[in-house]
C-alpha cells in the first residue's frame, strides 16, 4: 500500500454524478483519465510528505473537491472558488446559498465543504471547553475567529465560567441582520444564573470587518455589566471579531 492508497476516488455514495460542467460527464463506469489519477496521487503525497504548509490553498481546495468530483480537473474550480471567497477559510465558510449560486458546485461539494468547516469548529472547540480561560486565551480567540469571522450576519454568542475561570458553556444567545443583532441583558444574567456561572465574557462579530464597538455596543455592554453584578456575576470580557482581527473591550479601556 503506498502512503496515499487508502483515500479512495470513487464517487461517494450519495451523490453519483460529477458536478463540475467543464466537459460531458463521461459514462458512468469510464475510468479516470490517467494524468488526473497521477495529478492527484502526487498532490496527495506532498500534502502527506509537506503537510498544509508545503500546498497553496488552491491545492489545499482540490484535496476537498477530489471527494466530490472523482473524474474531471477540479483545478479551475478551485481557483474559482478563491477567486469569489479569497482565501480557503473563506470559501469553507461561506453560506450554502452563495456557493450555490457559483457554477459547478452542487450539493456533493458543498457537502464536503460544510464537513471541513464543521470539523474545524469542532476541533477550536475542543481546546478551549472545560479549560481555564486564562490560560488557552489565544485558543479561545482562535475558535472565535474559525465561527464567527466569515458570518454575514452578526452573531451573538456568551461563554460562561466557573469560580476557576473554567469555561463550562459557550451558547449561541443570538442571530442578527448584517449590523444589528438584539441582545437582551436579562436573558443573559438568567441563563449565566441557570448554568450557575460565575462569570461570563461576550462575543459578537462584526460582518463589515471592522471590529471598532458601536455606541450600541457599548451601550449594550454596560447594560449587561451592570445586570450582572446585582447578581454578583463578573463580566470578564466583550470580544467583537473582525475578519482577521478582534478588539477585547478590557484591552481598549471600555470595561
Amino acid at each position: 500500500m503506498t502512503p496515499y492508497s487508502y483515500f479512495n476516488d470513487a464517487a461517494l455514495p450519495l451523490f453519483s454524478e460529477d458536478e463540475a460542467p467543464v466537459a460531458p460527464t463521461p459514462p458512468r463506469n469510464t475510468a479516470q483519465p490517467s494524468y488526473i489519477r497521477d495529478h492527484r496521487a502526487r498532490l496527495r503525497a506532498r500534502f502527506l510528505q509537506g503537510g498544509a504548509q508545503a500546498i497553496p490553498d488552491y491545492e489545499m481546495l482540490e484535496l476537498v473537491l477530489f471527494r466530490a468530483i472523482p473524474r474531471r480537473d477540479v483545478k479551475p474550480l478551485a481557483r474559482q472558488l478563491l477567486d469569489i471567497f479569497g482565501d480557503f477559510n473563506g470559501v469553507v465558510s461561506a453560506p450554502v446559498e452563495r456557493l450555490k449560486s457559483v457554477n459547478g458546485i452542487g450539493e456533493a461539494v458543498i457537502v464536503e465543504l460544510k464537513i471541513i468547516e464543521a470539523a474545524s469548529h469542532r476541533l477550536s472547540r475542543s481546546r478551549v471547553m472545560k479549560r481555564q480561560v486564562l490560560s488557552s486565551w489565544n485558543a479561545l480567540l482562535e475558535y472565535c475567529q474559525a465561527t464567527m469571522a466569515h458570518r454575514d450576519t452578526e452573531q451573538f454568542r456568551l461563554f460562561f465560567l466557573d469560580t476557576k475561570n473554567v469555561l463550562i458553556a459557550d451558547e449561541e444567545q443570538a442571530k442578527g441582520t448584517v449590523d444589528h443583532v438584539p441582545v437582551y441583558p436579562r436573558e443573559v444574567v438568567k441563563r449565566a444564573l441557570e448554568l450557575n456561572a460565575s462569570a461570563l465574557i461576550l462575543v459578537h462579530n462584526h460582518p463589515s470587518g471592522d471590529p471598532t464597538p458601536s455606541e450600541a455596543d457599548i451601550i449594550m455592554t454596560r447594560k449587561i455589566q451592570d445586570a450582572a453584578e446585582v447578581m454578583g456575576i463578573t463580566l470578564h470580557d466583550h470580544l467583537i471579531i473582525g475578519k482577521s482581527c478582534e478588539l477585547s473591550f478590557r484591552s481598549e479601556g471600555y470595561l
